[in-house]
This record gives C-alpha cells, structure tokens and sequence, in this order.
C-alpha cells in the first residue's frame, strides 16, 4: 500500500534515531565493553581527528578512485554484452553458459591470483571490483534485454527495420530503466568488493584503514569506517535513484 513521502522519510528516520539510541544506551549504561563496541561519541572523535590530520581524506580519495574506475570498466564491458546475449541467441548460448559459469566462482579466492598478476597497485583493486561486478551484470543486464515485450520487436519488424535499428531504436531504449537498475544494484556490490581489496596488500583507503585499525584493536575506528561506508553506499544509491526519475520520468516515476 503506497504512502507518503513525508511519511516514508519520518519511518526511516526513526529506525535509525532508534538505533542510534540504542547504541548510545547499551554503550553509555555499560552494557557492552568499549573494546567490543565503543560509544558513539569516542567513534564521532576518532573521524573527527582522522579527518583533521589528513588520514581520512587520504583514505576516501583512494577508495573513491578505486571504485570508479574499477565499476565504470565493469558497466562499460557488461551493458554491450548483456544487449548482445539478451537479444541473439546465437550469442547467448556462447556466452551466458561461460559467465554464468564464472559468477560462481567465490571472489575471495580471486584476491591472491590478482596479486599474482597485477601486483599491488590499483590495478590489482580494479580487477577484483571488477570480477566482483562484471559477471553478474552481464546476467542483469541480458534479463532486462529478454523482459522487453515482443510486441515492440514485432512493430519493428513490420515497419521493416533491420535487426540493428531494432536493437538501437526499440530494445535498447526499453530496456534502458531496467538496466539502470541493474548499475545501481551491483553498485552496492562494488563497495563491497572495494573493501575487500583493500583488506590485503593495500597501503591506502578504507578497507585498509579497518585492517590497520584491528591489529590495534581501535574499534572506535573500524566502526566508524564501517559507518562511513555504509553512508557512502547510501548516498550513491539515493542519486542514482534520483537520476532515475530523471531520466526516465516516462516509466511513471514521480516528477
């Protein structure tokens, strides 16, 4: 049942002063020891400082470069193929069974064999942002191509247009909102991966900042990174929700 906007913003509001509370309350009335999970206030200091000296402007930076280089490969290789295998079978059947054979391989264990043969640079992160992405956008991306309606392609037929305007003018266009939302889906999953990168022969960005952080046992800081990252992750979805309405108002999203 739909609901209105200020409501929908007051509920999630709510649930997260909530937590917040609840946090503040398990921590301030000693419910859980400081080294397991520090109070709000002691995480909000450590940021604080890790922004005044430097540190987590340096570590932002990194991983934001990472992610974007590292994302944009994955969606510039994936949109042509997933059109590709969604629109000819011929394709689809030398493709999809290889790709889908692929995405189940667990992208951990990609981590030691990208050290292998990309070192540890960038490069390296790009490639697990990358495996983490690519393969299971090609998949999104070939089922938003299968879901236009064949009415649409039929029209095109009996208009007598070739197979690449009918790509390029009907399928493409159709599918376009849902293969938008396929990029902002595996978005999320590029965080993840990023972090992952990071966790092992990095020497900057967040997930390396956590890793510095638990030898330490600075929880304080892992938390708050993990916050940060979570407040990242929803920025970025929200835009791309808001560019959504933009750019396809005709799909009967909100003006």
């Amino acid at each position: 049942m739909p609901i209105a906007r200020s409501r929908f913003l007051a509920i999630a509001v709510a649930v997260f002063v909530g937590l917040g509370l609840a946090w503040w309350a398990a921590t301030g009335l000693g419910w859980v020891k400081p080294i397991f999970l520090p109070s709000p206030g002691s995480v909000a200091t450590q940021i604080a400082k890790l922004a005044a000296d430097g540190t987590l402007w340096l570590d932002l930076r990194a991983s934001m470069y990472r992610i974007s280089i590292g994302f944009l490969l994955a969606s510039a290789l994936s949109i042509p193929i997933g059109v590709l295998i969604g629109s000819f079978r011929s394709w689809e059947a030398a493709i999809e069974p290889l790709v889908d054979f692929i995405r189940y391989m667990p992208v951990v264990a990609f981590v030691p064999l990208s050290i292998l043969w990309a070192g540890t640079g960038d490069t390296q992160k790009f490639l697990i942002i990358f495996i983490g992405t690519f393969f299971q956008q090609v998949l999104m991306i070939m089922d938003n191509v299968k879901r236009v309606p064949t009415d649409f392609i039929g029209l095109g037929r009996t208009l007598g247009l070739p197979d690449r305007k009918i790509l390029t003018r009907i399928v493409v266009p159709s599918a376009l909102p849902g293969i938008w939302d396929t990029l902002r889906i595996s978005l999320g999953w590029a965080w993840t991966w990023l972090v992952l990168a990071e966790l092992v022969a990095a020497t900057s960005g967040l997930g390396y900042r956590i890793t510095v952080s638990q030898r330490y046992f600075q929880t304080n800081t892992i938390i708050g990174y993990i916050l940060l990252l979570g407040v990242l992750g929803l920025i970025t979805d929200q835009a791309m929700k808001a560019l959504e309405k933009v750019l396809f108002r005709q799909e009967g999203h909100p003006q």
